[in-house]
C-alpha cells in the first residue's frame, strides 16, 4: 500500500478533476490485481476452504473511505486555538479550504469504487486464469461492498477496521450461499460459522491496513 500512498500524493499535480479521478482510479484497480494475484498464489496452512486474507478489499476500503473524511477524523487546529490567533479574510478562507474536514477534488464516489471492484474481480478472473473465480469473487464481493458501503454511512476514519469486519463477514457468506448452488451441496453450511469467525478477523486486519494509509496521507 506504499506505493499507492506515493502515487496518490502525486496526483496532486495541475490535472483536470476527471483526469485525476480516473488516474487513482486505475492505480487503485493495479494495486488490488497485484495483491489478490500474489495472494492468489500462496496458500494458507488452514485446511477449511475459503478462508484466506483477502488483503485485496483493503484497497476496495481505501477507495471507498478517501476524500470523504468526517468532522474530527484526523487531526487539525482546534478552534480554541484559532480563537486567540487574528486572521484576515483571505487567510479564514484558506484556512477553510485547506482544513481536513473540507471535500477534496478526489473524491469518489460509491459508483467509482464499485467500478474498481469489479475491474480487479474480473481481472483477477482472466490473469489467474480461473473463471471460476469470477463467479465466486462476484457473490462474495457484491453483498461484502454493499454492506461495507452502508456501514461507511456510520464509522469514520477511525474506525474502518469495523467496515472491514462487517464487508468480510457478508463477503463469506456471499461465497458459501454460491458454493451451495454451484455444487448442489447444501452440506457446506457447516463451515459458515468458521468463515464468520474468520472474517471478523481478516475484516479487522485489511481494515486497519486501510485506516494506516489514509492516516499516513492525511498526516
Amino acid at each position: 500500500m506504499g506505493l499507492v500512498v506515493t502515487m496518490t500524493i502525486n496526483l496532486r499535480v495541475n490535472m483536470s478533476i476527471p483526469v485525476k479521478k480516473l488516474t487513482l482510479m486505475a492505480i487503485l484497480t493495479t494495486a488490488a490485481l497485484i495483491i489478490f494475484i500474489i495472494e492468489s498464489q500462496i496458500p494458507l496452512p488452514i485446511p477449511i476452504p475459503g478462508v484466506k486474507l483477502g488483503l485485496a478489499n483493503a484497497v476496495t476500503l481505501f477507495a471507498l473511505f478517501y476524500g470523504n473524511r468526517k468532522r474530527g477524523d484526523g487531526p487539525g487546529v482546534s478552534s480554541a486555538a484559532t480563537a486567540d490567533t487574528p486572521t484576515t479574510a483571505n487567510e479564514s478562507t484558506a484556512d477553510i479550504s485547506a482544513a481536513p474536514d473540507a471535500p477534496t477534488a478526489l473524491n469518489l464516489t460509491i459508483v467509482n469504487v464499485f467500478t474498481i471492484l469489479l475491474c480487479r474481480i474480473l481481472l483477477g478472473a482472466i490473469f489467474t486464469g480461473r473463471p471460476i473465480a469470477f463467479a465466486y469473487s462476484l457473490a462474495g464481493g457484491l453483498p461484502g461492498f454493499a454492506a461495507q458501503a452502508l456501514m461507511k454511512r456510520f464509522v469514520t476514519t477511525k474506525q474502518i477496521w469495523v467496515c472491514g469486519a462487517v464487508g468480510a463477514v457478508f463477503h463469506n457468506i456471499g461465497q458459501i450461499l454460491a458454493a451451495m448452488l454451484i455444487t448442489g451441496t447444501p452440506a457446506i453450511a457447516v463451515y459458515l460459522p468458521v468463515l464468520v469467525i474468520a472474517g471478523v478477523i481478516t475484516g479487522v486486519i485489511t481494515g486497519l491496513i486501510a485506516q494506516f494509509t489514509l492516516t499516513r496521507i492525511h498526516m
